[in-house]
């Protein structure tokens, strides 16, 4: 138990000093990717070899320092997921990519026992071999201060995080700060909410303080919704602690002694972690009543979401944690006056808090140092799609999307050529070449007809076809509307049913102009964020690929050949030998000829099922 300033200043003294006593350190990447690839069996094999070796294995922080121990860590997630199960050695700073449970013995003897680099484990790039982490682009390119600790500590560690200078933020603002000089730190830091909206923080902290209700609550928003993101559950996997101080110190500026983790129960692992943290920030004192013998009392609870992505909005959010149905609401009042049980509320998302330590720590003008001047800082994205290296990274705010995409990203897969990014997930909206040189903030999205989001990036390559992307995410949008207003339940099932019409060869002259149509009248008049945004994907893929809707929709062809429906199977005659084996795979009839002469397709029958293809020994039936 931490008692004071003092005792919380000597245990971080001390857990340093047993970190800095530790020979090697070896941190197998335990995030959710890494661990569905059997990083933690590689784990437990690991510490099995090491005993056995005889050697001093330590798998958790001890507070007293021991030489010539070797440091066993579950770590978050390193942020290269193409090539995991990752393991990094320190000191050397080595990393090893795509570890099998095989390669541990040798892991062990040479590289733990000889000190040698095992070379075949290392990242290889045209040819050049990459044997420290720091070295390789995918990481030499980013700016990692939010996801820092993310595959550099234990993740399960509360000592290991004090010994990094954990809660120091918390401990500053507690004995040195008052509340106001808190919220003008931030607001002077430019803070802006990460989960999407980019709303200033420090301005919805002091909305919260001014408010004379006896009992206010921060939330944390982890209902990381977006097809292919997952910034906010590395964090709660990787770094749980960071956030945990950062609510903490919203709740000691804003007056609230009661903060709610609002995440999605499809994140078992975030879950467990963060109930852990919770766990040990209470037993060590850094959480419960009179934190460090002050009269700041603060306590944190976890309430899991069904997966609604309505629930990222603040308003169902807060009717969800209640235990109502996670629906949005009309507003005005905002939740920073009515929230959580009608309380004046804070809600930022998990790497909104994940930013306030650092901030508190080394002051506004060293966090308006990085990133833009209206969005300083940096900004979490997961790199996905048919891109080389897809994974988790950090890149300061206006960092161009063709250094993250062809830089950091290594270009796309397989020599293709870039066509779209997805960005923002189903609210955002696609980019395309055009776009390339677009700094990634806020502001410069925003004027795209596009949006940060929470940091989803799908990378698209030629071969996409832009109308079925747009149906993808009007799919999952009108999927994901909880009904509540007109605009939102029938406009965007009346959009999609357009783009199912034009993608199966049934479009009509007038599609586009009434998709449009739609899409005004929607984010004009939905209720929440989620209707208001709807209709990104479609019209930002209309402004940047017209052609493609309209090569639907008047040339009934796919350019890309994507679409089954607009699909076209033809015979070649001058390569057909008459063998009849096409007829008789055709499920439908739709093949008919004499033996030893050219078969013809009726494509009124044809339903495109491709089996003729599949059958000709002769290649003569081509598909286009």
């Amino acid at each position: 138990m931490i008692n004071n300033r003092e005792e919380l200043q000597k245990a971080r003294e001390m857990y340093a000093k047993c970190l800095m006593a530790e020979k090697k350190k070896i941190l197998v990447c335990a995030g959710t990717g890494c661990v569905s690839g059997g990083a933690l069996e590689i784990f437990d094999r690991l510490s099995e070899l090491i005993s056995k070796r005889g050697l001093n294995c330590q798998v958790e922080l001890k507070n007293e320092p021991h030489d010539n121990t070797i440091g066993l860590k579950k770590s978050g997630c390193h942020g290269f997921c193409e090539m995991g199960p990752l393991i990094r050695i320190e000191p050397e700073g080595y990393l090893y990519t795509k570890i099998k449970l095989g390669d541990c013995e040798e892991i062990v003897e040479r590289t733990i026992v000889a000190g040698e680099h095992i070379e075949r484990l290392a990242y290889k790039q045209n040819g050049t071999v990459y044997k420290k982490q720091d070295e390789i682009p995918f990481y030499k390119r980013q700016t990692r201060l939010v996801l820092e600790h993310c595959g550099q500590i234990d993740s399960t560690s509360i000592n290991e995080y004090l010994a990094t200078g954990g809660y120091y933020a918390l401990e500053k603002a507690l004995f040195e700060m008052s509340s106001d000089e808190i919220i003008n730190e931030i607001t002077e830091a430019n803070l802006r909410g990460r989960g999407g909206g980019g709303f200033p923080a420090g301005r919805k902290w002091a909305q919260v303080k001014r408010q004379s209700a006896k009992q206010k609550y921060v939330v944390c928003n982890g209902d990381e919704g977006d097809p292919g993101a997952f910034m906010d559950r590395s964090i709660m996997e990787g770094d749980p602690h960071r956030m945990l101080e950062g609510m903490m110190i919203a709740g000691l500026a804003c007056g609230a002694s009661e903060g709610y983790i609002y995440v999605r129960a499809e994140y078992p692992m975030a879950v467990s972690r963060l109930k852990k943290a919770i766990e040990q920030a209470k037993e060590c004192g850094l959480l419960g009543e009179n934190i460090l013998g002050s009269d700041f009392s603060f306590n944190i609870h976890i309430n899991r979401g069904a997966g609604a992505f309505v629930c990222g909005e603040g308003s169902a959010l807060t009717a969800s944690i209640e235990g109502k149905r996670g629906m949005p609401r009309v507003k005005p009042p905002r939740t920073v006056e009515h929230g959580l049980f009608d309380m004046p509320t804070v809600l930022n998302n998990v790497e909104t808090y994940a930013n306030v330590p650092l901030i508190i720590k080394n002051g506004a003008g060293w966090y308006k140092s990085v990133g833009t001047e209206k969005s300083p800082g940096t900004k979490a994205f997961a790199l996905t799609g048919n891109i080389e290296n897809t994974g988790l990274i950090e890149v300061p705010m206006g960092t161009t999307l063709r250094e993250v995409i062809f830089d950091i990203g290594g270009g796309m897969r397989g020599g293709a050529d870039f066509k779209a990014v997805q960005i923002g997930g189903p609210s955002g909206g696609c980019l395309s070449t055009e776009n390339l040189d677009l700094p990634l903030d806020f502001d410069s999205l925003k004027k795209a007809d596009a949006m940060i989001g929470s940091g989803g990036l799908v990378v698209m390559d030629n071969n996409t076809c832009m109308v079925e992307v747009a149906r993808f995410f009007m799919n999952f949008t009108q999927n994901e509307s909880c009904g509540k207003c007109v605009p939102c339940r029938e406009g965007t099932k009346r959009m999609l049913e357009i783009l199912e019409r034009i993608v199966e060869g049934n479009g009509r002259d007038g599609d586009i102009e009434l998709l449009l149509e739609l899409a005004d009248t929607i984010s004009a008049t939905a209720l929440c964020g989620l209707g208001k945004a709807a209709a990104y994907p479609v019209v930002s893929t209309i402004k940047n690929f017209r052609e493609e809707y309209e090569a639907h929709i008047y040339d009934k062809k796919c350019p890309t050949g994507n679409c089954q429906k607009l699909k076209t199977i033809t015979i070649d005659a001058a390569l057909c030998k008459g063998c009849s084996k096409c007829a008789r795979s055709c499920p439908v009839g739709a093949i008919t000829g004499k033996i030893k002469e050219p078969f013809v397709i009726d494509q009124s029958k044809c339903i495109k099922c491709g089996a003729c293809i599949e059958t000709c020994a002769f290649h003569a039936i081509l598909e286009g």
